[in-house]
């Protein structure tokens, strides 16, 4: 039950702002699409009407960086923790305008009219083969040599990464949608070549540098490697406003939406990396996590964190834990659910220290309902919220979810929206 009826914004409509489709027209936001954001316009009217020009914004889950962008664009500080740091790295390239724009076309000319390095497609790694033709692979990998041969560490050299990276799913010829999921037996009938689409990807992004420079847009924003669950002592009593979106405890996997530009910067050899390079760092929310974590189920619902809505979800992971073993996969769902809320109550208890008295925070969340299980995240992170000594916590419901597709697994109806928390 909802303890306030505060917000009355023009923000409270069923929209898409919980999702990151408008980034793809807003300068810079479109530089790397995400799988998983928010409205950068959105973003941009909330800090309009809750923080002025003293105040300090934070997102602990900054991912690609859309609050951080917006909270430059309105002249504000802002900080940003993410601990994917492959992501975490796209969303700090993102947030420098101060480059030089000529040595940056002067490094994408060079790319583009270098010789090509020695090639062999048999000895790429499987997923590339499966992802692109031979001659589209060869002059990625041209590009990325050269990168490597003739980087310098500089802001120009970065955007130049950040380049490549962008045009990875635009030049495969296969279903490489921005999910976790890379299709090879489904083909998109448009493509670039590798030389138009960085072309194309730099122009785009001078255009975004220049318009922000004639706005008079600084790079305020700094994203640091940091965990949510931990405390931050050095920002204790600090944000004055929080704007962000943790991970859906839907069985979405973080680590592997970013395989294929992993695997192609060979930060990653295969699938197998993601649980120690990157999961392991990330709030548990999908069940490759928690089966590699293999904790018993009732060591997570004994933490004291979960104390405000033990009898709740002990009942949905008792329950996932018998319906489990009449599915196929039988994935850990019952601990995946346990240890998401656990990590989610740290992460309060952590804020409780960093936010300001006065403070207003909104998480865009989503429900989810494993196995048909319907597990209420407005709610259980409501009271988790209060029992971290935040006032109070409204729920603003913008769309609903599992509705499209033909082959969900179950019909159970699922909302996303945002979670208000003051205190």
């Amino acid at each position: 039950m909802s303890q306030m009826t505060l917000f009355d914004l023009d923000t409270k409509t069923s929209n898409n702002t919980t999702t990151f489709i408008d980034n793809m027209k807003l300068p810079v936001h479109r530089w790397f699409r995400y799988s998983a954001g928010f409205s950068g316009e959105w973003v941009k009217r909330v800090i309009n009407e809750f923080s002025d020009q003293e105040s300090l914004i934070l997102d602990p889950f900054a991912g690609s960086g859309t609050t951080l962008v917006a909270s430059n664009e309105m002249g504000r500080k802002s900080i940003g923790y993410e601990s994917h740091y492959f992501v975490r790295r796209i969303a700090k390239t993102k947030l420098n305008y101060s480059i030089n724009i000529d040595k940056y076309l002067n490094i994408i000319d060079s790319a583009i009219s270098a010789s090509s390095t020695l090639f062999k497609f048999e000895e790429q790694p499987s997923l590339l083969q499966k992802c692109y033709h031979s001659d589209s692979l060869e002059e990625l990998v041209k590009f990325r040599d050269f990168y490597i041969n003739t980087s310098d560490e500089s802001p120009e050299y970065e955007l130049f990464w950040l380049t490549i990276t962008s045009i990875l799913r635009i030049t495969s010829h296969v279903g490489t949608a921005q999910w976790q999921y890379v299709l090879p037996n489904k083909s998109k009938k448009n493509t670039k070549t590798p030389a138009q689409a960085l072309r194309d990807k730099a122009n785009e992004i001078v255009q975004d540098i220049r318009y922000f420079n004639s706005k008079n847009v600084h790079d305020l924003g700094i994203i640091l490697e940091q965990d949510a669950r931990e405390k931050n002592e050095l920002y204790y009593d600090s944000f004055d406003l929080l704007i962000t979106s943790p991970p859906y405890p839907n069985n979405y996997d973080y680590a592997d939406s970013t395989r294929l530009e992993m695997l192609f910067w060979n930060e990653i050899a295969g699938w197998g990396d993601l649980q120690k390079k990157v999961r392991n760092n990330l709030v548990r929310s999908c069940s490759q996590h928690s089966a590699a974590d293999k904790i018993p189920l009732n060591d997570i619902l004994s933490k004291p964190e979960l104390i405000p809505i033990h009898s709740d979800i002990e009942k949905v992971c008792k329950e996932l834990e018998v319906v489990r073993q009449e599915h196929g996969g039988k994935k850990t769902y019952h601990t995946m659910i346990a240890s998401y809320y656990y990590d989610l109550a740290r992460v309060f208890l952590s804020l409780r220290l960093s936010m300001k008295k006065n403070s207003v925070m909104c998480f865009v969340i989503g429900d989810s309902a494993p196995y048909g299980i319907y597990a209420p995240a407005d709610e259980w992170l409501g009271k988790l919220s209060i029992a971290a000594g935040f006032k109070s916590w409204e729920f603003e419901k913008t769309r609903d979810r599992n509705i499209k597709w033909k082959n969900r697994k179950h019909t159970v109806p699922l909302k996303e929206g945002r979670l208000w928390i003051r205190g």
